[in-house]
């Protein structure tokens, strides 16, 4: 059993991997697509918000229905990315900008049978002890929403298209790993409904909404930083040398979101089995928020000093994400589990859309040295919080 849990860890990982690449397939082609789509300055953060909006919508909607406990989850994530694929190729074909943003949504809200689906399948193979095995799911969805910046190395000389296949057709590998290799667990997790009337009940436990604040505080940093990082990068290199490849500044933003933040998901999951989960969270976002404020200054400076800066930031930013939704299961009653979990990731993915809007608005006013320092917020507020669920953790521990 045990070998066997983690060997369909490791397709769980890779099929999680290949369809994330749908979130940002978009997003890394944006000066084409607002070419092509005749796109305002005030639209083009939508290529990338477009997808939490339909992210959220579907993971009420598949919480609201019992999806992933009605029907064989892996089926679920199979359907899942062979229609996110088809959503994303038919970008190839839209000259609009309404239709091309609509078609994000729309991936986003198919996306919401495979990232939470994943982890409905992945409890059912790991019942007790997931911490690790988390934190690894999360390094793969990092990982997997960096990848058009990797795609985008080989094909940045070509045409946008290509960009746009590629990440179809690793959504379509997802799902054949899922439909003919991955193979359903042995013993079905217990379900965890998710109901309206329970929230009440999520919303005045203190412990779960101490530990809801501080991952509000880390997602409003996190998908801004991801959907703006490259753009900084880009601004500052050729700030720096004009001559920078584009290859290389593609490269830059891959190791720092997708290298360096699956290795942090990894390290985070390590660190909090020893120091805790609140300790580990409020160590990240400290990290990261220093990062956040100190990167601005190193715009148009030294190459390899904005990189390292990068590096740092993308491993600190996400290594704390998997911890926030382990501490609701440890302090919500059983009853209400599955409602609070879907509350504090639709309520987390809707505060990414008003951050990642408020870096450009922000970033015309101030410039790309400054703009960074208002998603320091973010992690700031949600040590504050965390400080204090500390207390909780303790004393559950206790108990």
């Amino acid at each position: 059993m045990i070998q066997g849990s983690w060997r369909a860890l490791v397709w769980i990982g890779l099929a999680e991997l290949c369809a994330l690449s749908l979130w940002y397939s978009a997003s890394v082609i944006a000066p084409e697509l607002i070419a092509i789509w005749h796109l305002s300055a005030n639209l083009e953060a939508w290529l990338s918000a477009a997808v939490p909006v339909g992210f959220v919508i579907g993971a009420l909607c598949s919480a609201y229905f019992g999806v992933a406990d009605r029907f064989n989850p892996r089926k679920v994530f199979g359907i899942s990315a062979c229609l996110g694929a088809f959503l994303n190729i038919l970008l190839i074909f839209v000259d609009s900008g309404f239709f091309g943003i609509l078609l994000r949504v729309l991936t986003g809200l198919i996306l919401a049978g495979v990232y939470p689906i994943a982890v409905k399948i992945l409890s059912e193979w790991f019942p007790k002890k997931r911490g690790l095995a988390i934190g690894i799911l999360i390094a793969a969805l990092t990982v997997g929403s960096s990848l058009p910046h990797f795609i985008v190395m080989f094909f940045s000389s070509l045409s946008w298209q290509f960009v746009i296949i590629c990440s179809s057709i690793l959504a379509l590998l997802s799902a054949f790993i899922v439909f003919f290799i991955l193979e359903d667990a042995p013993v079905k997790s217990k379900k965890l409904p998710f109901s309206l009337k329970l929230i009440k009940k999520v919303v005045t436990n203190k412990p779960v909404m101490l530990a809801n604040y501080g991952y509000f505080g880390h997602m409003w940093e996190l998908y801004a930083m991801w959907t703006w990082l490259p753009a900084f990068l880009t601004a500052s290199f050729l700030a720096y040398s004009p001559a920078t490849p584009q290859w290389f500044i593609a490269l830059s933003s891959f190791l720092s979101i997708g290298i360096a933040g699956g290795i942090g998901c990894v390290i985070g999951g390590l660190i909090s089995d020893r120091i805790g989960r609140a300790n580990l969270t409020m160590l990240a976002m400290l990290i990261s928020a220093i990062c956040s404020i100190v990167i601005g200054f190193t715009f148009g400076q030294f190459i390899w000093l904005t990189l390292l800066i990068s590096i740092i930031w993308g491993a600190a930013v996400i290594a704390d994400s998997a911890q926030f939704s382990a501490a609701v299961t440890e302090v919500a009653e059983e009853e209400y589990v599955g409602t609070a979990l879907t509350f504090q990731m639709c309520i987390g993915f809707l505060i990414t859309i008003f951050s990642i809007n408020l870096i450009p608005l922000i970033q015309r006013v101030v410039g790309w040295e400054w703009v960074f320092t208002i998603l320091a917020i973010g992690p700031i507020l949600g040590m504050i919080t965390m400080g204090t669920y500390k207390r909780y953790e303790f004393n559950s521990k206790k108990a």
